[in-house]
């Protein structure tokens, strides 16, 4: 199938993959381009996983003050290498983590982080997971996906294993 390449640049431009996998995921998805976001979306997760077991010694501790300064966050991030730690799109990523924490107060980086006694009693469980779960929750800037999937997407853009190490969030007279 022949790709107009102003769709490829579309598509780009509102998912930041590469131009190869745009091309990819238009054709995989016959020009939908509502299939093809989605596709990539899926791609990057596929891509996360195969990457999950790589160290990451490298990454980026970024903060976030929100106006007022009576709430911030502290945040580490880790990545494969110093390369990646520099790259725009991955100091973006940390950035919004940074504020999605600020904004969302996650208790609990990812599902398995979650005591056992504690999530035993919750009625909805799922619920729990979006509220209190970074990984879970609906990212600010777009609630169509959710951090993991956006964890997906840079993975696949920068191509390195990214890993949320650990956060902490201060709000005046907690």
């Amino acid at each position: 199938m022949n790709i107009p390449l102003n769709s490829v640049k579309e598509l780009r431009k509102s998912t930041s993959a590469s131009i190869a996998d745009c091309r990819k995921a238009l054709e995989e998805s016959k020009g939908d381009m509502a299939k093809a976001a989605e596709w990539l979306r899926k791609h990057g997760l596929e891509m996360a996983a195969k990457k999950e077991g790589r160290h990451t010694k490298e990454g980026r501790v970024e903060s976030y003050v929100h106006t007022g300064s009576k709430v911030g966050t502290l945040l580490e991030v880790g990545c494969e290498t110093d390369f990646v730690a520099r790259n725009e799109d991955f100091c973006r990523f940390a950035k919004d983590l940074a504020m999605q924490i600020t904004a969302c107060n996650p208790r609990y980086i990812k599902k398995e982080d979650v005591p056992e006694d504690i999530i035993k009693n919750e009625k909805d469980k799922e619920q729990f997971y979006k509220e209190h779960c970074l990984l879970e929750q609906p990212f600010i800037k777009d609630s169509s996906i959710n951090i993991k999937d956006y964890l997906g997407s840079i993975v696949s853009k920068v191509g390195e294993n990214i890993v949320v190490r650990k956060f902490i969030r201060y709000k005046i007279g907690e």
